[in-house]
């Protein structure tokens, strides 16, 4: 799939991660290499980077990889209902409650980074597997339309976001 999403496949507020998604190439590869690429970033980090925080209030590199799998999951899901063609509404979910109960601390960087790589291979595998036509459909997140690509370009941005503040606020 090469086509990025119109802007009504998705809500606006979705456009800041899909404007992170380069404009050229195929997102199956973008999405390989962009797990490629994070994973090789975190698994380059200490145990104790992993417990770091720029602020008190912010989470820490743990928190941050652990929110990346568990919204992974939504996504994914997310995808999967979407490109099947079930017009069953999907709720929103608040990442904040996530982080604040899954205890992501009492967990090794390395173990995160393990749910993390297994979340988006399964993921990938999906995405290798959609026919053409599944990719053009569209279903309800959060009370809006959602199109397929439109969630897998939301899920490479998402990442790229929070890669972004990685390396720009944590490890300066």
């Amino acid at each position: 799939m090469d086509r990025r999403p119109e802007s009504s496949e998705y809500l606006k507020e979705l456009s800041k991660y899909v404007y992170l998604v380069p404009a050229e190439g195929d997102i199956i590869t973008i999405f390989r290499e962009q797990t490629d690429e994070i994973c090789t970033f975190i698994s380059n980090l200490t145990e104790e980077q992993g417990d770091y925080r720029y602020a008190p209030e912010k989470w820490s590199i743990k928190e941050m990889v652990g929110h990346l799998a568990d919204t992974g999951r939504i996504m994914s899901y997310r995808l999967l209902c979407i490109a099947r063609g079930d017009t069953t509404p999907l709720p929103g979910f608040e990442e904040k409650d996530y982080v604040l109960t899954a205890n992501f601390e009492a967990h090794t960087l390395k173990a995160l980074l393990a749910h993390y790589k297994l979340v988006r291979e399964s993921t990938l595998l999906l995405m290798e597997t959609l026919p053409e036509e599944a990719w053009i459909r569209k279903g309800i997140v959060n009370e809006a339309t959602l199109s397929a690509r439109a969630q897998a370009c939301i899920m490479i941005g998402h990442d790229h976001h929070h890669l972004n503040i990685l390396k720009e606020r944590y490890l300066v």
